[in-house]
C-alpha cells in the first residue's frame, strides 16, 4: 500500500501529465506525445488510488480493471475512423451513468460521514446524479444521430424551451425539499427521471449538422460529471481532471460556435440547429455538370494552384491515402497544393485533421476555413472530396436556410470546382446544395477512393 503522502505526489505529477497532454493536443504535430502524456498520467492516477491506504477489495478492481480494458483494446481494434464519432459519445455515456452510481452509492453511505459534512455531501449527490443524468441520455441520443440509429433532424416538441424551463425549476425545487427533509431518496429519485429525460430532450432537439458541436459539448458535461464524482468520492485528481475535461471541453464547444456563427448558450440551451428555415425540403431547380476522372486529371495538370475540401465522405470511402499520394504528385509537378479544413468537417472536431496526419499529409499546407478562404478566388481547381453543408452557399446567401449565417468555404470562388460524391442527394443536414448547379461545378460521382485512384492513375 502507499502512504497518503505519495498518493498526493503521484496525483500532482497526473495532474501535470494531464495539462501537458491538453497543450500536446492542441497542435497536429505535437498530438501523439499529448496522447502519450495523458496515458501517462492515467496509468499513474489509476496506480496510486489502486494502492491507496484507503482503498479495499483490490482484487476485485484489478478484475474489473482487465475486463474493461479486454473490451476497450477489442473495440479499439475493430473501430473505423468514420466510427470513433459515435464511440466517443457513448463513452461520454459511461460516464454520466457512472457519476449517477457514485452519486447514489455515496447517498446511500451517508451516514458515515462527519456530521459537519452531511449537508455538503448531500449537495454534491443531488448536482452529481444530476449532471451525470443528463450527460448520460444526452450522450445515448447523440450516439444514436450519429450511428444513423436515430433520425438527424431535430425533434421539434411544442414548447420544447418551455419544457426545458420547466425541468430545471422542478430540479431546483427538489434540491429544496431534498435538503429540508435531509436527503429524501424519493426527491433524489424524481429528479434523476427528469434529468434522463431532460438530457434526451437537449440533444435530440439538435440537428444532424451541428453534431459536432454537441459532441464536444457532451465531452464538457462527462467532465462536470467526472468532477462532481470527484467531490463526492474525495478524490482530488478526479476533481481537477474533471474540471480540465470539463472547461476544455467548454472552450472548444464555444470556439466551434464562434466558427458557425451560433450562440453558445442554444447549445446548453438544446434549440442549436433547428431553425425553422423552408430551405432543407426545397428541390433546387437546374442542371448539374457531370465529369469524368479522366477529364479532371487533365484539369490538374494544367493547373498551377489547387485546394482540396475534404468532408465526412473521403472518410467514409478511406480515400485519405489516396488523396495523399495524388498531393505528392502534383507538388512534384509544381503545382501548389493547399487543403481547406472547415471547423466541422467530419463529425468530430479535428476529424479531417487526424486522417489527414494519418496519410502523412504534410501539416503546413493543411488550413482553417479562415486561413484560405480568401484565396479561392485565385484557385484554379478545388476538389470537394465527401463534403456538403460545409461547402454550401446557401449558408451565407439564403436567409432562410437551416444553416444560415454558418460561416462556410467559399469554394464557389475558384474557376473549377469538382465536387466528389455518390448522388445528388443532400448533406447531413438535409439541406440542399446549389453549388451542384453552379456553371464552374462538376460532378464526379462514385466511390471517392475508386475514382481518386483512377485520377491518381492518369496523373
Amino acid at each position: 500500500m502507499m502512504s497518503q503522502g505519495l498518493v498526493t505526489a503521484a496525483y500532482i505529477i497526473a495532474a501535470v501529465l494531464f495539462i501537458l497532454s491538453l497543450a500536446g493536443l492542441s497542435r497536429q504535430d505535437s498530438a501523439k506525445n499529448g496522447n502519450l502524456f495523458g496515458m501517462a498520467g492515467m496509468t499513474l492516477a489509476l496506480i496510486a488510488t489502486i494502492f491507496s491506504e484507503h482503498v479495499a477489495g483490490v482484487a476485485w478492481i484489478l478484475i474489473a480493471m482487465v475486463i474493461g480494458a479486454a473490451i476497450g483494446i477489442y473495440k479499439a481494434k475493430r473501430v473505423a475512423m468514420t466510427e470513433m464519432p459515435e464511440l466517443i459519445a457513448l463513452l461520454h455515456s459511461f460516464v454520466g451513468m457512472a457519476a449517477v452510481l457514485v452519486g447514489y452509492n455515496s447517498y446511500f453511505n451517508a451516514h458515515a460521514v462527519a456530521p459537519d459534512m452531511h449537508r455538503i455531501l448531500l449537495v454534491e449527490v443531488f448536482v452529481g446524479v444530476f449532471i451525470g443524468a443528463i450527460t448520460f441520455t444526452g450522450s445515448i441520443v447523440a450516439y444514436g444521430k450519429l450511428s444513423g440509429k436515430i433520425p438527424s433532424k431535430p425533434l421539434q416538441l411544442p414548447f420544447k424551451h418551455g419544457l426545458n424551463l420547466a425541468a430545471l425549476v422542478l430540479a431546483a425545487l427538489l434540491l429544496t425539499w431534498f435538503m429540508k427533509a435531509d436527503g429524501s431518496v424519493f426527491a433524489l429519485f424524481i429528479m434523476t427521471l427528469i434529468a434522463l429525460a431532460f438530457g434526451w430532450h437537449l440533444v435530440a432537439a439538435i440537428g444532424g449538422a451541428d453534431m459536432p458541436v454537441v459532441v464536444s459539448m457532451l465531452n464538457s458535461y462527462s467532465g462536470w460529471a467526472a468532477a462532481a464524482a470527484g467531490f463526492m468520492l474525495e478524490n482530488d485528481l478526479l476533481i481537477v481532471t474533471g474540471a480540465l475535461v470539463g472547461s476544455s471541453g467548454a472552450i472548444l464547444s464555444y470556439i466551434m460556435c464562434q466558427a458557425m456563427n451560433r450562440s453558445f448558450i442554444s447549445v446548453i440551451a438544446g434549440g442549436f440547429g433547428s431553425g425553422s428555415g423552408s430551405s432543407s425540403n426545397t428541390e433546387i431547380a437546374g442542371t448539374h455538370r457531370e465529369i469524368q476522372p479522366t477529364e479532371v486529371a487533365e484539369l490538374l495538370k494544367h493547373a498551377s494552384s489547387v485546394v482540396i475540401t475534404p468532408g465526412y465522405g473521403m472518410a467514409v470511402a478511406h480515400a485519405q491515402n489516396t488523396v495523399a499520394e495524388i498531393t505528392d504528385i502534383l507538388r512534384r509537378e509544381g503545382i501548389q497544393v493547399r487543403f481547406g479544413i472547415h471547423p466541422v468537417a467530419g463529425r468530430l472536431p479535428g476529424h479531417m485533421n487526424v486522417l489527414l496526419a494519418e496519410a502523412k499529409v504534410p501539416y503546413d499546407i493543411v488550413l482553417e476555413m479562415d486561413e484560405i478562404n480568401d484565396d479561392f478566388a485565385e484557385t484554379d481547381v478545388v476538389l470537394v472530396i465527401g463534403a456538403n453543408d460545409t461547402v454550401n452557399p446557401s449558408a451565407a446567401t439564403d436567409p432562410t436556410s437551416p444553416i444560415a449565417g454558418m460561416p462556410v468555404l467559399h469554394v464557389w470562388d475558384a474557376k473549377n470546382v469538382i465536387v466528389f460524391k455518390r448522388s445528388m442527394s443532400s448533406g447531413y443536414a438535409g439541406v440542399q446544395n446549389p453549388l451542384f448547379f453552379n456553371e464552374n461545378s462538376f460532378m464526379c460521382f462514385g466511390d471517392a477512393k475508386a475514382t481518386l485512384e483512377l485520377i491518381q492513375k492518369a496523373l
